[in-house]
């Protein structure tokens, strides 16, 4: 029985990680592209690539960005740019971004 709860307790954080829509986060990352690239990839070297990144490690970044708790670079500039993003539409983001090929093909 502990078993069988561990498995399904397993199932349900999956399938909660895995709900994120990545055609909805396509759709929200146009206001992405211009430093981040249209297919992930920064065409400018101080911005990161996010094409194949940890979309566990994205949607983090992307909340600490919200909450002004991660600084410097160009974290201001990120500030105003999470502010407006819902946890929905975050992990959609990250979901999008991390299905992508980190070579940009």
């Amino acid at each position: 029985m502990k078993k069988l709860a561990i498995t399904l307790f397993t199932g349900l954080m999956v399938s909660g990680a895995m709900g994120a829509d990545i055609a909805a986060g396509k759709a929200s990352s146009m206001m992405c592209a211009a430093c981040h690239g249209a297919n992930g990839i920064a065409i400018v070297p101080m911005y990161p690539n996010l094409a194949g990144q940890n979309a566990a490690y994205l949607e983090s970044a992307l909340k600490a960005y919200k909450s002004q708790e991660r600084k410097g670079g160009s974290a201001a500039m990120m500030w105003g740019m999470a502010a407006s993003l819902n946890d929905e539409s975050i992990a959609n983001l990250a979901a999008y971004y991390s299905s992508l090929s980190p070579t940009g093909k």
